[in-house]
């Protein structure tokens, strides 16, 4: 039997309804590419080779097997081109805190046991004790499977309930808290910010983005959702802000709602990292916003200070949100500074390099081991 037969014939029908009521309906053919699919140039090949210093000694066979007790961990749900965590591992294994990880793109294979009565893990021969977990580009798009195949359903399926359940877990810590984060959408964002104080563009959201001009005059289109789109596992496709031509837009409709957003001219555009209780601010310049990812050699970054206000009122929205490591964009505009989003999975090792620094890696290492020894002498006294 096919799988779309299978499935129709395994799903019960409401008692009035008939076959032909559930038949499956053939994909819809798109009229017009959408304007956030138009002249987007970026593409990126994410390998699946891991670089993690400590799963590769392990793997190994280079470290001395254990008394078979619980070894206190740090878990990372990532994928493998997660260079920050591979950072981290490195790190971590000079303090001698053992870090772990699952990453999307290599878990098919995976000897993973967990046990919900007790906050242990088996990962491979090895029986481990998170103590902090870590979820960053765990994005089930992924994994190496056909989302169409049943198979691939299943996988992602089982997958995704698995890793949502480790993410909230309440026996161990967690980075960011994932009941905040995982629901801080874009428009929440703005709205929240601008309870904090911060300015923000004005937006509306809609599927005729020729009819709106939030503003009054020049607008931008922006995704709702991810800057990066990976319709084939490690490969991924970029979806960057663009200016609005209402010319070539017409009338016609998005398949998906949009952001239209007020264009500001800025004096400058502001990344600004938080790692615990410390900011640590840059100054982008760049003269497009896809310029970041299609000519990364053009963009100057710089160290910056930042102003006490602004800085008060960012620390009040992480605070707000729960987030421990994070980073903020920001524009000055005539003296304002003007709040657009916050990146929980942030990569910050870009932004070093070309500031000649590594004032935010040392922040993220600093708070994680701290983070961690804190929660390990917690567990001794219980």
């Amino acid at each position: 039997m096919a799988d779309a037969e299978w499935e129709q014939a395994a799903l019960p029908l409401p008692p009035d309804a008939t076959a032909d009521a559930v038949s499956i309906k053939p994909v819809s053919t798109p009229l017009a590419t959408p304007l956030l699919l138009q002249g987007q140039e970026y593409h990126y090949r994410a390998p699946s080779a891991c670089l993690d210093f400590q799963e590769r000694m392990y793997r190994a066979g280079l470290v001395e097997p254990g008394d078979g007790s619980p070894v206190p961990c740090v878990l990372v749900l990532a994928r493998a081109a997660d260079m920050e965590m591979n950072e981290l591992s490195l790190t971590l294994a000079e303090h001698d805190i053992r870090m772990v990880r699952i990453d999307a793109d290599r878990c098919l294979d995976l000897a993973l046991t967990v046990y919900p009565d007790t906050p242990l893990i088996e990962l491979d021969q090895w029986l481990l004790r998170p103590l902090l977990v870590w979820r960053r580009h765990f994005d089930l798009t992924a994994l190496p499977i056909d989302p169409r195949s049943l198979y691939g359903s299943y996988t992602l399926d089982q997958w995704g309930a698995v890793a949502d359940w480790l993410t909230v877990r309440s026996d161990w810590g967690h980075v960011n808290e994932p009941r905040r984060s995982a629901r801080l959408d874009r428009l929440t964002q703005l709205a929240d910010a601008q309870a904090e104080g911060l300015a923000v563009p004005r937006t509306v959201v809609t599927t005729r983005p020729a009819r709106n001009r939030p503003g009054g005059a020049r607008c931008i289109v922006k995704t709702a959702g991810r800057h990066l789109l990976e319709p084939r596992p490690g490969s991924l496709q970029g979806l960057f802000p663009r200016p609005l031509d209402t010319s070539r837009a017409g009338e016609l409709s998005e398949p998906a709602p949009v952001i239209v957003q007020q264009y500001l001219v800025a004096d400058a555009e502001l990344r600004v990292f938080v790692v615990g209780d410390e900011l640590i601010p840059y100054r982008v310049d760049k003269i497009d916003p896809a310029q970041l990812w299609q000519d990364p050699d053009a963009v100057a970054v710089t160290a910056v200070e930042l102003d006490p206000v602004v800085a008060r009122r960012l620390r009040a929205l992480a605070a707000r949100w729960k987030l421990d490591v994070a980073a903020f964009d920001l524009l000055q505009v005539d003296g304002e500074h003007v709040f657009l989003e916050v990146n929980v999975s942030c990569d910050w090792r870009w932004f070093e390099n070309r500031a000649g620094e590594t004032r935010v890696s040392d922040a993220v290492n600093r708070w994680i081991i701290t983070r961690f020894d804190d929660l390990r002498r917690a567990e001794r006294v219980r």
